[in-house]
């Protein structure tokens, strides 16, 4: 018998397992200590960049040599100005909004400007570039290393930054003084701000328009809004928004709300508003959100009007759980959703965009022990991240303005409800991100089981429309375009101008600010789609309210609340869009 049988069968501890058993709980602490230090792992990522280069130093090598021609040139190119001489062509980079002033075509900021820009370039050229590297990984150096070349721009700094400066000699150095002030304030909140928030105030001038809230449940509450035609299409309209951010979006103020858009043209318009949840929430579930969230949603409105069925409209993460739910309805064959609408939706999450550089095991094991402890995810820490992703329109550009110039943030209604955030309850977000981001299991035929039931998108089999926008960085339209070739109905796809947001507020307008294409699609590649579409000038809004129209059933006499056996519980925009 073994020393390790002998110390098993006495219960004594065997210094071998001792040993195994320390060396366990050190690597989960140094782990743990690790992710405090460098919670992205960003120090590891960087060591793994060096390592590959320094294993190819005939590369390396190339890569020097240009950039020291590159910098060679451009000290030629200012002798050259120096004496009135044309420069020469340095490597070509694209214009670069921070540097628009005229201001910095003097010099010596002109110089400044252009080595930072080449050394810039060239830096991130090089990291995409690394050898031997995962292309994963290479995206991820390069966003890492693009954070700390935003924020040594000179245009940050109150000595490199000509208008700055300028603006210092024009006010008497009240510039400065305001900009001191703004930096306090901003030490105070804890945040660079992006809007001044006394401006707004939700149920005063944004979500403003009449209705009551006809149901609440420990998730959602529903807000019936009232018509504004003397009829309605009987099959009322839902709309789903995100739980990352509140639902009034979608009903800013009157010219920029898609709630009084729809109304106007007679359909019944329904929201739904997620509850802000807390740590008491830890522990509720994706599929709580689907079953008790969306389906409740859908069953109340339906009984509402009467009609037995709805149109429900599902907006970014709203979407994605809609999309879940089609399939989970379409496995029993029977749905009270008979056609759908999907706003900037990921359903396929292979190609997610720039937000995949925070999609790997060392960031969710951050976020896994930092939910852990407190029960929920903060939405002003996903709103940092994304802010992470546009660095120089959604940071920078406001410490620029804010500290530099002494200016003060822009009443921006978009901006206050951007920054009116929410919390994420631990169980659900960690499954969304495992299972949707990570695993990509919503488009794998029965990988899924939610609520009891495998879910494949192929079951779904009621028409949808599906919008994108050109310029959306949370849900790029190309990958929001695969749904097409994955549903059993028939789907048109609409590609709106402008990004994630404004592509979707997207008011019609005199004359056009906006364009979009839209088109049956089948499966065939985004791109070949996109050639055989014609663009159109104006919104998307009025050939959605069209198709919709077709689909929505006739017109009627609204039905009375009371009718439906549903209790008027308060007036929009109800209690939880509220909660702070």
């Amino acid at each position: 018998m073994s020393t390790l049988e002998e110390h098993e069968r006495t219960d004594r501890p065997h210094p071998v397992a001792d040993l195994l058993a320390w060396q366990e709980r050190w690597d989960r602490e140094l782990g743990r200590i690790q992710r405090k230090l460098d919670p992205f792992g960003i120090g590891r990522l960087f060591a793994k960049v060096a390592e590959s280069w320094a294993a190819h130093p005939d590369r390396l090598g190339s890569a020097l040599s240009a950039f020291a021609a590159d910098v060679q040139l451009m000290q030629t190119n200012a002798w050259h100005a120096l004496f009135g001489i044309k420069p020469l062509k340095v490597r070509a980079v694209e214009e670069d909004a921070r540097f628009a002033d005229p201001a910095w075509m003097q010099p010596p900021f002109s110089l400044i400007k252009e080595f930072y820009l080449l050394y810039t370039h060239w830096l991130q050229d090089a990291l995409f570039e690394t050898p031997g590297m995962d292309p994963g990984e290479r995206r991820r150096a390069t966003f890492w290393a693009r954070q700390w070349l935003n924020a040594f721009a000179p245009s940050n700094y109150f000595l490199t930054n000509p208008v700055a400066l300028a603006k210092f000699g024009q006010s008497g150095g009240q510039s400065v003084a305001a900009g001191l002030s703004n930096l306090l304030e901003d030490l105070r909140v804890g945040d660079v701000q992006m809007v001044d928030r006394s401006a707004f105030q939700v149920g005063k001038n944004l979500a403003t328009t009449p209705g009551e809230v006809i149901f609440r449940n420990r998730l959602i509450e529903l807000i019936r809004y009232t018509p504004r035609t003397d009829k309605v299409h009987a099959v009322p309209l839902l709309l789903v928004p995100p739980w990352i951010n509140k639902f009034y979006i979608l009903d800013l103020d009157a010219k920029k709300s898609l709630v009084r858009f729809l109304l106007e043209r007679g359909f019944a318009v329904i929201m739904l508003s997620w509850k802000n949840p807390g740590a008491d929430m830890a522990e509720t579930t994706f599929d709580d959100y689907m079953t008790e969230g969306i389906a409740a949603a859908i069953d109340a409105a339906a009984k509402a009007s009467g009609a037995n069925e709805v149109h429900a409209v599902g907006y970014c993460l709203g979407g994605t759980a809609l999309a879940a739910l089609m399939a989970w309805y379409g496995h029993q064959g029977d749905s009270p959703v008979k056609n759908w609408t999907l706003l900037a939706t990921l359903t396929d999450f292979s190609r997610p965009g720039p937000i995949e550089v925070f999609i790997d095991e060392t960031t969710l094991g951050t976020l896994e022990e930092m939910m852990a402890g407190q029960g929920y995810l903060d939405g002003r820490e996903m709103a940092r991240s994304f802010r992470l992703l546009r660095p120089n329109s959604l940071i920078w550009q406001y410490v620029v303005h804010g500290y530099l110039y002494g200016e003060k943030p822009p009443p921006f209604d978009v901006l206050y409800w951007n920054v009116d955030a929410t919390r994420l309850p631990r169980a659900m977000h960690s499954y969304y991100l495992r299972e949707f981001y990570v695993n990509n299991r919503l488009i794998e035929k029965d990988a899924l089981h939610l609520a009891g039931r495998p879910i494949d998108l192929a079951r779904i089999r009621a028409p949808l429309y599906v919008v994108g926008c050109e310029e959306d960085h949370i849900a790029p339209w190309k990958a929001t375009f695969g749904i097409a070739g994955r549903i059993s109905a028939p789907v048109r796809y609409t590609l709106s101008s402008s990004g994630h947001i404004l592509g979707i507020v997207n008011p019609p307008v005199v004359p056009p600010k906006r364009s979009y294409w839209t088109g049956m699609a089948a499966g065939e590649s985004p791109e070949e789609w996109l050639k055989a579409q014609t663009e159109v000038k104006g919104s998307w809004w009025e050939d959605w309210a069209a198709w919709l129209a077709g689909r929505c059933g006739p017109l009627v006499q609204p039905k009375p609340l009371e009718a439906s056996g549903l209790t008027r519980l308060g007036d929009a925009p109800g209690s939880y869009v509220l909660e702070t």
